[in-house]
Protein backbone atom coordinates (compact mmCIF):
# COMPACT_ATOMS: atom_id res chain seq x y z
CA UNK A 1 0.00 0.00 0.00
CA UNK A 2 1.04 3.33 -0.43
CA UNK A 3 1.56 6.16 2.30
CA UNK A 4 -2.28 7.09 1.55
CA UNK A 5 -4.20 5.88 4.48
CA UNK A 6 -5.88 2.57 2.65
CA UNK A 7 -10.05 2.34 2.86
CA UNK A 8 -11.12 0.25 5.59
CA UNK A 9 -13.57 -1.95 3.74
CA UNK A 10 -16.57 -4.79 4.81
CA UNK A 11 -17.33 -6.58 1.98
CA UNK A 12 -20.97 -8.30 2.99
CA UNK A 13 -21.72 -11.27 0.72
CA UNK A 14 -25.21 -13.07 0.67
CA UNK A 15 -26.34 -16.48 -1.22
CA UNK A 16 -29.72 -16.03 -2.62
CA UNK A 17 -33.14 -18.10 -3.19
CA UNK A 18 -30.95 -18.74 -7.07
CA UNK A 19 -28.28 -20.64 -5.33
CA UNK A 20 -30.58 -22.71 -2.73
CA UNK A 21 -33.02 -23.43 -5.89
CA UNK A 22 -29.65 -25.15 -8.29
CA UNK A 23 -29.19 -28.57 -8.19
CA UNK A 24 -25.88 -29.92 -6.49
CA UNK A 25 -23.77 -29.54 -9.75
CA UNK A 26 -25.21 -26.23 -10.66
CA UNK A 27 -23.95 -25.38 -6.68
CA UNK A 28 -21.00 -27.22 -6.93
CA UNK A 29 -20.04 -24.50 -10.00
CA UNK A 30 -20.80 -21.63 -7.89
CA UNK A 31 -18.77 -22.23 -5.11
CA UNK A 32 -16.22 -23.03 -7.80
CA UNK A 33 -17.21 -19.56 -8.82
CA UNK A 34 -17.44 -18.25 -5.60
CA UNK A 35 -13.61 -19.02 -4.70
CA UNK A 36 -12.53 -17.87 -7.82
CA UNK A 37 -13.89 -14.54 -6.40
CA UNK A 38 -12.68 -14.72 -3.39
CA UNK A 39 -9.27 -15.72 -3.98
CA UNK A 40 -9.69 -12.66 -7.05
CA UNK A 41 -10.18 -10.18 -3.82
CA UNK A 42 -6.87 -11.62 -1.93
CA UNK A 43 -4.65 -11.52 -5.36
CA UNK A 44 -6.27 -8.23 -6.53
CA UNK A 45 -3.58 -5.34 -6.09
CA UNK A 46 -3.78 -2.76 -3.45
CA UNK A 47 -5.82 -4.88 -0.92
CA UNK A 48 -4.82 -6.45 2.49
CA UNK A 49 -7.19 -8.91 3.56
CA UNK A 50 -7.60 -8.28 6.95
CA UNK A 51 -9.89 -11.77 8.01
CA UNK A 52 -13.08 -13.09 7.12
CA UNK A 53 -16.03 -14.43 8.69
CA UNK A 54 -18.74 -16.69 7.68
CA UNK A 55 -22.24 -17.62 8.95
CA UNK A 56 -23.32 -20.04 7.26
CA UNK A 57 -23.33 -22.78 10.57
CA UNK A 58 -25.73 -20.61 12.09
CA UNK A 59 -27.74 -19.22 9.22
CA UNK A 60 -29.99 -20.89 7.07
CA UNK A 61 -31.35 -20.06 3.75
CA UNK A 62 -30.50 -17.28 1.44
CA UNK A 63 -29.57 -13.81 2.90
CA UNK A 64 -31.26 -10.41 1.18
CA UNK A 65 -28.94 -8.33 3.42
CA UNK A 66 -28.15 -8.28 6.81
CA UNK A 67 -27.50 -10.57 8.32
CA UNK A 68 -25.26 -11.72 5.29
CA UNK A 69 -23.65 -15.31 4.92
CA UNK A 70 -20.32 -13.89 4.81
CA UNK A 71 -18.08 -11.07 5.24
CA UNK A 72 -14.26 -10.05 4.34
CA UNK A 73 -12.71 -6.96 5.98
CA UNK A 74 -9.49 -5.30 4.28
CA UNK A 75 -7.97 -2.26 3.88
CA UNK A 76 -8.59 -1.14 0.23
CA UNK A 77 -6.39 1.34 -1.88
CA UNK A 78 -8.84 3.67 -3.51
CA UNK A 79 -12.25 3.76 -4.56
CA UNK A 80 -11.84 2.42 -7.83
CA UNK A 81 -10.26 -1.10 -6.25
CA UNK A 82 -12.91 -1.57 -4.30
CA UNK A 83 -15.57 -1.21 -7.51
CA UNK A 84 -12.98 -3.77 -9.07
CA UNK A 85 -13.43 -6.50 -6.29
CA UNK A 86 -17.60 -5.86 -6.40
CA UNK A 87 -16.91 -6.67 -10.21
CA UNK A 88 -15.54 -9.70 -9.98
CA UNK A 89 -19.09 -11.26 -9.25
CA UNK A 90 -19.89 -10.15 -12.41
CA UNK A 91 -17.05 -11.69 -14.60
CA UNK A 92 -17.06 -14.85 -12.54
CA UNK A 93 -18.22 -17.42 -14.62
CA UNK A 94 -20.72 -20.26 -13.20
CA UNK A 95 -19.32 -23.72 -14.64
CA UNK A 96 -20.57 -24.27 -18.66
CA UNK A 97 -23.30 -21.95 -17.98
CA UNK A 98 -24.18 -18.82 -19.13
CA UNK A 99 -24.53 -17.52 -15.75
CA UNK A 100 -22.23 -15.24 -13.81
CA UNK A 101 -21.86 -15.33 -10.40
CA UNK A 102 -23.57 -12.51 -9.33
CA UNK A 103 -27.23 -14.42 -9.88
CA UNK A 104 -26.25 -16.61 -7.02
CA UNK A 105 -24.28 -13.81 -4.55
CA UNK A 106 -24.97 -10.26 -3.70
CA UNK A 107 -22.41 -8.04 -2.68
CA UNK A 108 -22.25 -4.84 -1.09
CA UNK A 109 -19.24 -2.86 0.41
CA UNK A 110 -19.32 -0.94 3.44
CA UNK A 111 -16.68 1.92 2.90
CA UNK A 112 -14.67 3.40 6.21
CA UNK A 113 -11.67 3.73 8.13
CA UNK A 114 -10.12 2.25 10.76
CA UNK A 115 -11.17 2.94 14.55
CA UNK A 116 -8.27 4.30 16.54
CA UNK A 117 -9.09 4.85 20.09
CA UNK A 118 -6.21 6.91 22.12
CA UNK A 119 -5.78 5.42 25.58
CA UNK A 120 -6.37 7.90 28.13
Amino acid sequence: MSDKKPLRVLFCMGINQNFMDAAREEQLDVWAAFGAMWNGIHDMDGVEVIGNMDDDQSMVGPSAGYPWTTYLLADVKDYDTVVACCNLLRTAAVGDTPYKLWRYVKIESRIGRELIVQRA
